[in-house]
């Protein structure tokens, strides 16, 4: 291991004059494979002169070391992988194409691109945020394939879906190389021992690296502890929006079948017990309004049948008799239904109402629970309460605390990343998430469906450890033109940030910046260096670790416009409040005392009245004076959440945003 780092390090220039690799052929990959990080031909482990089948055919009827001791077998007619990525990678573009080689569709069937990308959310905001099930069939083997989210947020439906496979596509980005997601995605597949395909996406970019990327992507698995055997990786060089891969950059095949030959070739088949006793542990729910509860996991023992009598226990021996109503499977881009599930397959069941994520669906007689799910813990905290404005009832339907409250449970039951607590008073309550855009992401679709509330400023969750305050850290990985970088690096300065690193990213003048960041520092960076940079700036975060408290941060120089009296804004109030700052209303737009109604130039805010109409007096003036208004400022959900502080809410409705000052803060201050 130790001489692969050296020779991969110490001779660059050594690895730019190296000769492709050869022509892949069906008699090369019996002899063997190339690997690209080492530029050299590995010798298969077993018989060179069989055939790829006869290999795969041998492999699989092979008895394992341990056969003697246990009933474990593989299941050769089916593989399970996961396709994890940074975001924007093209994980969900990749899975289309994988789709529509597989004939999934019909010749004549309208697909609409990102088909796994169902949600309105993902398709507004172009984000995976729930993993999705499919399944495809090549060449006689059943590949289910979990599509994970991309972003650091969710990172817990991606801890959650690698319960149920035994390897992973890892999708990089042929010039951006390993991003922070890709490290944290790649950090929990090694830990489960999985294998992992490397896929080196995009290689049609015309400043494409694919080299740098193979080698960055190796590094990375040698940071991470990785084995040798892990570190072995199959590469495959792909462009998942023309449906082409191969094994070389330079000549990629038609499709994509290189790919799902190395998924055959590299990850193992499911080992299971198949004569053993019935388990299954649920990884994910979804919710059906006419079958109820669906429970969705890999059966990892047994044979489970419709109709049967089963166990459902945790690991603290708490168990309870339920019994099968529907079992189904996923094929190509839908569930069927089956009348029975063998061992290694990942199904989905009805009928159990009450199933949590993490419990085991077991036998009935001697069923034996499967370790829970472990998920990594929160690091942001906000407050969710009733709506108290003025304006409440007057756009959502449910509007009461107990509303709020059964809402904010339900979701608990499928998003194992949250927390939800009873805060202070019985009608505000604590949540908390891996972030500020997993929860913005809840809040979102709460109001579509039809919730009015109150939200107050994320805080972080802090930790004593020795009697010393810890804070969360975050890495986060700028990637900013050179001629704005030093307003980066003043922004991240001034929030406590620690450079880590910095180099060029590719030939188009783009500077890569690694910092070391606060999480408190890094709520409302993202609008702050957007702005700096004249919108080029591209951030991207992801959990590091706990550290000591950073210190102050101020987050905001600017105070904000607040209204002293209700009524509808006027053009002639209007006029002159601009003057003092930035409107984020129009004219003839209600608002309410105490409503923020703009950002103030300068700081600490600024109590004015923009209902105020001009004064009808007999008195003519001489002439008549235009003048125009500036277009209000929009903020979204997300700008609004970064943008409040301490003595501000947000309100939060099915048709409006607004922000206000928060009446409990602003007596306690006064007294």
């Amino acid at each position: 291991m130790q001489m692969q780092t050296i020779t991969l390090r110490a001779a660059p220039s050594a690895r730019r004059l190296a000769p492709p690799p050869p022509p892949v052929s069906s008699s090369s990959l019996s002899a063997g494979r190339w690997i690209p990080h080492t530029r050299c031909w590995r010798p298969r482990s077993i018989r060179a002169s069989a055939s790829l089948e006869q290999e795969v055919k041998e492999r699989a009827d092979s008895p394992s070391p341990s056969a003697g001791k246990s009933s474990q077998a593989t299941r050769r007619d089916v593989r399970n992988i996961a396709i994890v990525a940074h975001v924007d990678h093209g994980k969900t573009t990749l899975v289309d194409s994988m789709l529509r080689q597989s004939k999934v569709f019909r010749d004549n069937q309208v697909v609409q691109e990102r088909i796994m990308d169902s949600n309105d959310l993902e398709r507004e905001r172009g984000i995976t945020i729930l993993s999705k099930n499919t399944s495809i069939t090549y060449k006689g083997t059943k590949i289910n394939i979990i599509d994970t989210p991309g972003h650091s947020d969710f990172g817990g439906e991606v801890e959650r879906v690698l319960n149920m496979v035994e390897g992973i596509l890892l999708v990089v980005d042929s010039v951006e190389g390993p991003m922070p997601q890709t490290r944290f995605v790649l950090k929990k597949a090694l830990e489960f021992g999985h294998a992992v395909v490397v896929v080196v996406n995009k290689v049609d970019r015309p400043i494409a690296r694919p080299e740098f990327v193979v080698n960055s992507t190796f590094e990375l698995f040698i940071e991470l502890n990785a084995t040798d055997e892990q570190c072995d990786f199959q590469t495959v060089y792909a462009i998942g929006l023309k449906g082409k891969a191969g094994m070389s950059a330079d000549n990629l095949a038609d499709d994509l079948g290189p790919l799902f030959e190395a998924i055959l070739r590299c990850i193992p088949e499911p080992r299971i017990e198949k004569d053993g006793a019935l388990q299954m542990l649920v990884t994910s729910t979804e919710y059906d309004e006419h079958k109820g509860r669906i429970a969705i996991g890999r059966l990892h023992a047994g044979e489970l049948t419709r109709g049967m009598e089963v166990k459902v226990c945790t690991p603290d021996d708490a168990c309870r008799i339920g019994k099968i109503g529907e079992l189904f499977v996923y094929e190509n881009f839908g569930r069927v239904p089956v009348e029975s599930v063998s061992a290694g397959d990942i199904c989905a069941v009805c009928g159990i109402n009450d199933i949590m994520i993490g419990e085991t669906i077991a036998d009935k007689v001697a069923g034996v629970a499967l370790p829970t799910i472990k998920i990594e813990e929160p690091t942001v905290r906000m407050s969710f309460s009733i709506n108290t404005s003025p304006f409440v009832g007057k756009e959502g339907k449910f509007v009461t605390s107990r509303n709020l409250r059964d809402r904010l449970y339900r979701e608990l039951e499928r998003n194992l990343a949250m927390k939800v607590e009873d805060g202070e008073t019985a009608d505000t309550f604590l949540v908390s998430g891996r972030g500020t855009l997993h929860l913005t992401i809840l809040i979102e679709n709460m109001r579509r469906e039809g919730y009015e509330f109150m939200i107050g400023p994320p805080k972080v969750i802090n930790k004593t450890v020795d009697g010393k305050v810890l804070e969360p850290y975050e890495i986060a990985a700028i990637e900013v033109p050179e001629e704005y970088m030093g307003s980066a690096v003043e922004l991240l300065g001034k929030r406590r940030g620690q450079m880590l690193d910095m180099e060029a990213s590719g030939p188009e003048g783009v500077s890569l910046l690694k910092y070391k960041v606060p999480t408190r520092g890094l709520i409302g960076l993202r609008n702050a260096i957007l702005t700096a940079s004249r919108g080029r700036a591209v951030l991207n975060t992801i959990f590091d670790s706990y550290g000591p408290w950073a210190g102050d941060i101020s987050s905001r120089d600017q105070g904000s416009l607040v209204a002293f009296e209700g009524g509808s804004t006027t053009s002639y109030a209007c006029i002159n409040a601009q003057e003092r700052g930035i409107l984020f209303v129009k004219p003839g737009q209600d608002v309410y005392k105490g409503q923020i109604v703009g950002i103030h130039q300068r700081p600490g805010d600024l109590a004015l009245n923009v209902c105020k109409k001009k004064a009808a007096t007999n008195v003519r003036s001489n002439k008549e004076t235009t003048v125009v208004l500036d277009e209000p400022l929009s903020y979204s959900l997300d700008d609004c959440i970064e943008y409040i502080q301490e003595d501000e809410l947000v309100e939060v409705t099915p048709l409006s945003i607004r922000m206000s000052k928060n009446p409990k803060v602003s007596k306690k201050g006064k007294n």
